[in-house]
């Protein structure tokens, strides 16, 4: 098992302030970080190379947005955004990134007014199938996030992220479990994880409210006896969302501190993933 936390506690683009915190995170026992990869401009090659000095891997999670759509009914808004997560895909490469997690499917927080269609899905396979190509020969892995009913309507369950991976059919092109989201959309979180099985490639530990893990409602003895029984033994990372960054929390619609700082819930949420492992993972 590989403990990780998403920078998006602390930050929605890689910058020099964060170098005391990679140095923290390694020395309480993560191993890697998950990088928001939202700016394609940056030197994510050097970033990989800092990295590496302080002995973190790394995932990385993007989004799309309404101008590059891969289940757009405009044609160029699907070849956008085709290429925009090819280029994402190259980031990753530069920076030692071996997963790409996220709803890159679709763009995120954008509605029709109804559930998605049979070209929007198609479209999205489509879409999907050319990336997975990309990932597969960059050696970069997909995870594909379901999202709750509020912030997406292409993929909201993991037996939706299933079939749909199901059709995309590339090795390269799987799916990640978020408790958060579970939470909202699955009435059964054991019966959910043994849908997606061997596709789930990253575990996002992340609570009912954005918060600290193990703090709140979501079903945790369900979720670590299941993720046991089908022999997961990916990445566990640590979502969670706060006030540090505006854009962040406007996002994310946090609007209240929900802890003490972001310190005290990385190392709580540490101390929670690896008792839930060690009880069960022995």
């Amino acid at each position: 098992m590989k403990y990780g936390i998403n920078l998006l506690l602390w930050t929605a683009e890689l910058n020099d302030g964060l170098l005391p915190t990679f140095e923290w995170l390694r020395s309480i026992g993560y191993d890697g970080v998950e990088l928001p990869l939202f700016n394609p401009g940056l030197n994510y090659g050097a970033w990989g190379r800092r990295l590496d000095e302080f002995g973190l891997e790394r995932s990385a999670v993007t989004v799309r947005t309404a101008a590059d759509n891969p289940i757009s009914p405009d044609s160029a808004v699907r070849a956008a955004g085709v290429e925009a997560n090819k280029r994402v895909i190259d980031c990753c490469v530069a920076a030692g990134a071996s997963m790409l997690g996220g709803p890159f499917y679709s763009a995120h927080g954008e509605f029709t007014g109804q559930g998605p269609t049979d070209d929007e899905w198609a479209w999205g396979v489509e879409s999907m199938r050319i990336v997975a190509e990309h990932a597969g020969d960059a050696g970069v892995v997909l995870a594909l996030e379901p999202l709750n009913r509020f912030e997406t309507y292409l993929l909201t369950t993991q037996a939706d992220a299933a079939r749909f991976v199901a059709q995309v059919d590339h090795p390269a092109c799987q799916v990640m479990f978020d408790t958060f989201h579970a939470h909202i959309e699955e009435k059964d979180s054991s019966a959910a994880i043994r849908v997606a099985g061997e596709r789930i490639r990253q575990v996002h530990i992340s609570e009912n409210d954005r918060s600290t893990p193990g703090a709140g409602s979501v079903r945790w003895d369900e979720t670590f006896d299941t993720l046991h029984d089908i022999g997961y033994d990916g990445w566990m990372t640590v979502e969670a969302f706060g006030l540090a960054m505006p854009e962040v929390a406007s996002a994310t619609k946090i609007w209240r501190r929900m802890y003490d700082s972001e310190q005290q819930l990385a190392r709580e949420a540490l101390a929670f993933m690896q008792k839930q492992v060690a009880t069960r993972w022995v």
